[in-house]
């Protein structure tokens, strides 16, 4: 049994996500709510939400002990790329990216 939450078109860099999401995988819910409260990168509080999204999800759609919950699964894939311009010298524009993420944590309870 598993629970999941998506966060879909996320306006951060999946780079940005990848270093937080590194931090939290195989980790107890606990101890991952923990990590992303202390650690001071911008993509800890949309990742905080979406892990007790997922708690919750677990506890009321799968009927699963919260405290025996662990972060089995999490990665991001790139989403659509908003394309700006910005202007440079002499008539120029260049093009500015602006990446977004769609991010997956998969929930299991630990077996014991």
């Amino acid at each position: 049994m598993e629970a999941r939450a998506y966060l879909r078109n996320a306006r951060i860099s999946p780079r940005k996500v990848q270093i937080v999401l590194d931090l939290i995988r195989n980790k107890p819910t606990n101890e991952a709510v923990a990590i992303l409260q202390h650690t001071p990168k911008a993509a800890c509080e949309p990742l905080l939400k979406l892990v007790k999204s997922a708690m919750a999800n677990a506890e009321n759609n799968h009927n699963m002990d919260k405290n025996n919950l662990y972060v089995a699964e999490c990665f991001v894939t790139p989403g659509p790329t908003l394309k700006r311009v910005m202007p440079r010298a002499q008539g120029r524009a260049y093009q500015i990216l602006k990446r977004t993420s769609h991010i997956t944590v998969v929930l299991k309870e630990i077996d014991g």
